[in-house]
Formats: structure tokens, C-alpha cells, sequence
């Protein structure tokens, strides 16, 4: 009897691991409440920080907020901004290019794991390592692709004039957010997702 209970439990289990896998897949139908229940699952499932997390909307024009810090416990945004993509590929400053391959300057889409705090020769002088978490970033890493600010952002919407050729593939933020992401990446205890999406 035991058994088959535990049978029944990891069936369960292993369809919805696929249908979170399937959704995953599906990342363009997905809409931005539904990311945020996938962003929470995975963050608890993977021992992440549970309290924020941070989106960037590669459909939104560079010239105005894609960038986006969740407070999943109080199911709101809490900080919003600017945020470059890579200048490599073909890339122009209103169609991002992306790639995972060492030297391409370009911006590589998937979920990130903000790691170490570091000192930056840009911004505000401080940067994040990040480590991909999927096939399309996993040499994240490698490229020193990191995230950090640059004093030529500003902390405004510039639509329709759009934001490029500041990023050689790292997710470059107005100085402002930077600070405001820096207080809360430093108050948590676990790593904080960064999910970069189109």
C-alpha cells in the first residue's frame, strides 16, 4: 500500500515538473503573472531567495522600464528602470541579438543566479557575478557577464530615443536602480534570480 502511494506521489510529481518544464519551454506565451508563479517555484525548488526576484522584458523598447524587482511577499514591483542590451551580433538599439558565446558582446536570454558582490570600474563602483542557469547563458560566467551600472544611463524613460551601445552583454542599469538593487541583494541571505526574457 505504502508503495503505491509513493508510486501515485512521484508520478504526480514528474507531471508537474513537466508542465512547469513545458511552460518554461513556451516562454513567449507566457504572461507576466504567470512568470511570476514559474519565478517563485523555481526560487523555492532550487533554494533561491524567496523574497525577490528581478525581470528584464526584452519586448519592452530600451528606452523605457524593463527591468523589474518583484517583492513576491507583497505581490508587487517594488523598483523599476532601464536596463541596455549587448551591442554584438548585428544587435541595434531597438533589436537585441542573443547569444551565449564567448566575445559576442550580446545579451543571452534565461535565469541567472546574482552572485558575488564585486567592485566595479563602472557606476556606482559595484557589480554582481552572475551565473546562467540554462543552456542559452550557461557561459555567463565565463564572458564576465555581470550586473552593474554606468553613469550615462539615466534613471528616466527615454522612449522614443532608445538606450544602446553602453552594454558589451551584461545587463547595465542607471546608477540609481543600482543602489536601490544593491541595498536589497545585500539584505537577503540566499541568491536572488534574475530572469532576462523576450
Amino acid at each position: 500500500m505504502l508503495k503505491r502511494i509513493l508510486i501515485s506521489f512521484c508520478l504526480m510529481l514528474l507531471v508537474f515538473n513537466i508542465q512547469i518544464a513545458f511552460a518554461i519551454v513556451s516562454d513567449k506565451n507566457i504572461d507576466f503573472n504567470e512568470r511570476i508563479a514559474l519565478a517563485r517555484v523555481y526560487c523555492k525548488a532550487n533554494k533561491m531567495n524567496v523574497s525577490y526576484c528581478i525581470f528584464v522584458d526584452m519586448n519592452v523598447h530600451s528606452g523605457k522600464n524593463r527591468m523589474y524587482v518583484y517583492d513576491f511577499k507583497n505581490d508587487k514591483i517594488i523598483i523599476s528602470g532601464l536596463c541596455a542590451h549587448g551591442n554584438g551580433g548585428g544587435s541595434s538599439p531597438h533589436k537585441a541579438v542573443y547569444s551565449n558565446r564567448i566575445g559576442s558582446n550580446c545579451t543571452s536570454l534565461g535565469k541567472y543566479k546574482i552572485g558575488k558582490r564585486a567592485y566595479s570600474n563602472w557606476g556606482i563602483n559595484v557589480h554582481y557575478k552572475m551565473h546562467g542557469l540554462e543552456k542559452s547563458n550557461d557561459n555567463a560566467y565565463k564572458r564576465i557577464i555581470v550586473l552593474h551600472s554606468y553613469t550615462p544611463v539615466p534613471s528616466f524613460e527615454t522612449a522614443p530615443i532608445p538606450l544602446f551601445n553602453v552594454s558589451e552583454g551584461c545587463p547595465v542599469v542607471a546608477n540609481k536602480t543600482m543602489r536601490q538593487i544593491d541595498q536589497l541583494i545585500q539584505t537577503g541571505q540566499k541568491n536572488m534570480l534574475l530572469w532576462i526574457y523576450e
